[in-house]
C-alpha cells in the first residue's frame, strides 16, 4: 500500500514537473518576443499608396514587441490572464513606452467600467433567482436533446444582440447557461457540452451583435470613418439588412461547429424537460424583487437602445447609464458587499490590460504602420481579394486589441486605397464589420469570450484551438458575402477605377 501511494506521488511530481517545463518555456519565449524585437535596429519605414512614409518610432517598436509578450502569454495562460494585463501596463512604464500615468489610466477606461457593470447585471440576475427561472422555462420549450439546448441558447443569445450590448447579452445569459449546465449532471467537471455550451455562446454573441447597431459600439465607429472618407451615410435599417443574413448564417454554422467540435457526451438528458417544468414550478410566483430587477434592466436596455436613435440622448454615456443601474442595486440592498468581492476580477483586468495595449500601438503608431505594411501588399491584387485581405487583417488585429481600434486603424486606410483598385466603399464596410464582431481566437477580442472562460470549462488554449477552423468558416463566410449574397441583394462590390 505504501509503496503503490509512493509510486503515485512520485508520477505526480514528475507530471508537474513537465508541466512546470513547458510553462517555463512559454514564459521565455513570449520574454524573448519581446527582447528581439525591442533590441533590433530600426525597421524600414511604412509608405503608403500615395507615396507618404510612416516611421516606426522606438516607442511603436517596444508596442509591437509588448504586444506578440502579452500575446504569448495570453493564449499559453503562464500566468493568470489578468496579472498578463498588469504586465502590459508595467512594460510600458518601465520601458518608457508610454508614462505610467497613460498606460495605467487605461484600465479604467469607460469600456473597462461598460464590462463590469454588465457582470453585474448577470450577478443579479442569480441572486435574485431570474436566472433559475429563465433556464428552467428555456428548457421546457427546447427538450432533452443537447443539440436542440445547443440551439436554444445560441439563438437566444444572437437575439438578444440585436437590442443590447454584446457585452451586457453574454453577462445576461452566462448565469442562465450555468443553470443550464447544472442539470447535465456532471458537477463542475469539464465536459464537451460544457466546452461547446459556453465557446458557443462566445462566437454566437459576436455573431448577432454585427446585425445591429445597438449590439456594439464597433459599428457606429466604423460608419462615422465611412461617412468621413467616403462621403455616404449608412442608416440604422440599411446596416440591417445586409448584415442579418451574414450574421444568422454565422449563427447557425457556429451551432454546426459546436456539433461537430464538442458534440456532447449525451444526445438525450432523460427526464430534463420534466425536471425543468418541476423546477420552474418551485420557483413559484415572480417576486417583488425580480420585477424591479427586471424594470431596471429593461430601463437600461430602452435608454441605450433610444440612445441609438434620438440625437438629443447621443451625451449620454453608455457605460454610466450601465452603473446607474449597478449603484440601484446596492442602494436597495439587492446586492451587498459580498457580491462586490465575488466579481470576476481577473476578468475584468484581462479587458484593462486590452484596453492598454490597444491605445498603445494607437498612440505610438505602430498600429497604422502594421496596417499600411499589410495593406500595400494588396495594392496591385483584385478588388475580391483586396477586400479579402483586409478582411483577415481586421480579423487577426480584432483577436488583440478592441475591435473598435482594429476598425479605426484600418478602415481609413483602406478606404482610401480602394478606389485606384475599383473596389466599392460599402464591400469593406461591410465586410470589416463582420469580421470584427468575431475575434474567435483570444479572449482578449470580445468581452463575451473572457466572460465564458469564468466558467471554468476550458482554458485560453483550447479557446484558441476551437478558434481556428472558427475563423477559417469566418473568412469563407466573408467570400461567399462577397461573391454571392451581396451582389444580390444590390450592393457594388467594384467600382470604375479612379
Amino acid at each position: 500500500m505504501t509503496d503503490g501511494a509512493t509510486k503515485k506521488e512520485i508520477h505526480i511530481r514528475s507530471k508537474k514537473a513537465r508541466l512546470d517545463i513547458k510553462r517555463i518555456f512559454f514564459i521565455l519565449l513570449g520574454i524573448s518576443f519581446f527582447v528581439m524585437l525591442y533590441s533590433v535596429g530600426p525597421l524600414p519605414d511604412a509608405i503608403d499608396p500615395m507615396g507618404q512614409s510612416f516611421p516606426l518610432t522606438k516607442e511603436g517598436k517596444a508596442a509591437i514587441a509588448l504586444f506578440l509578450l502579452a500575446g504569448t502569454w495570453w493564449v499559453f495562460e503562464v500566468i493568470p490572464i489578468g496579472v498578463t494585463s498588469l504586465t502590459i501596463g508595467v512594460v510600458q512604464a518601465l520601458f518608457l513606452i508610454r508614462p505610467a500615468k497613460v498606460a495605467f489610466k487605461d484600465f479604467m477606461d469607460p469600456s473597462v467600467l461598460f464590462i463590469f457593470g454588465s457582470i453585474v447585471v448577470g450577478m443579479v440576475f442569480t441572486k435574485v433567482g431570474l436566472t433559475k427561472r429563465l433556464a428552467y422555462k428555456m428548457l421546457s420549450i427546447v427538450g432533452e436533446k443537447t443539440s436542440m439546448i445547443y440551439l436554444g441558447c445560441f439563438v437566444v443569445t444572437a437575439a438578444l444582440t440585436h437590442i443590447m450590448a454584446h457585452t451586457a447579452v453574454a453577462a445576461t445569459m452566462f448565469p442562465i447557461l450555468m443553470a443550464i449546465y447544472s442539470l447535465y449532471g456532471e458537477g463542475d467537471k469539464q465536459t464537451k457540452f460544457g466546452k461547446g455550451l459556453f465557446i458557443g455562446m462566445a462566437f454566437v454573441a459576436g455573431a448577432g451583435s454585427m446585425i445591429t447597431l445597438l449590439g456594439a459600439a464597433r459599428g457606429a465607429v466604423a460608419l462615422g470613418f465611412y461617412n468621413d472618407i467616403a462621403g455616404k451615410d449608412v442608416t440604422f435599417f440599411e446596416l440591417t439588412k445586409f448584415m442579418f443574413p451574414i450574421g444568422w448564417i454565422l449563427v447557425f454554422l457556429c451551432w454546426g461547429m459546436m456539433m461537430i467540435m464538442f458534440k456532447p457526451e449525451k444526445n438525450v438528458i432523460p427526464g430534463l424537460k420534466e425536471k425543468a417544468q418541476k423546477l420552474y414550478k418551485e420557483q413559484g410566483a415572480i417576486t417583488t424583487e425580480e420585477i424591479f430587477v427586471a424594470a431596471v434592466v429593461l430601463a437600461v436596455i430602452v435608454t441605450l437602445s433610444l440612445k441609438s436613435f434620438i440625437p438629443a440622448m447621443h451625451f449620454l454615456d453608455k457605460s454610466a447609464v450601465v452603473l446607474v443601474s449597478t449603484i440601484v442595486f446596492f442602494l436597495f440592498k439587492i446586492l451587498t458587499i459580498k457580491e462586490l468581492e465575488d466579481i470576476p476580477w481577473n476578468i475584468i483586468l484581462l479587458f484593462a490590460g486590452a484596453m492598454s495595449i490597444g491605445f498603445c500601438l494607437w498612440d505610438t503608431g505602430a498600429a497604422k504602420w502594421l496596417a499600411i505594411n499589410w495593406l500595400v501588399m494588396f495594392k496591385e491584387s483584385t478588388p475580391f481579394v483586396f477586400i479579402l485581405g483586409i478582411s483577415f487583417f481586421v480579423m487577426v488585429m480584432t483577436n488583440f486589441i478592441m475591435n473598435v481600434a482594429a476598425i479605426a486603424i484600418s478602415l481609413p486606410v483602406a478606404l482610401v486605397i480602394a478606389p485606384y483598385l475599383g473596389v466599392a466603399p460599402e464591400a469593406i464596410l461591410y465586410s470589416s464589420l463582420i469580421v470584427s464582431a468575431c475575434p474567435f481566437l483570444l479572449l482578449v477580442g470580445a468581452a463575451p469570450n473572457a466572460i465564458a472562460y469564468d466558467s471554468n470549462q476550458f482554458s485560453t488554449g483550447q479557446f484558441f484551438v476551437a478558434g481556428i477552423p472558427g475563423s477559417i468558416v469566418l473568412m469563407a463566410l466573408v467570400a461567399f458575402a462577397i461573391g454571392i449574397v451581396w451582389p444580390i441583394m444590390g450592393m457594388p462590390i467594384t467600382v470604375s477605377v479612379q
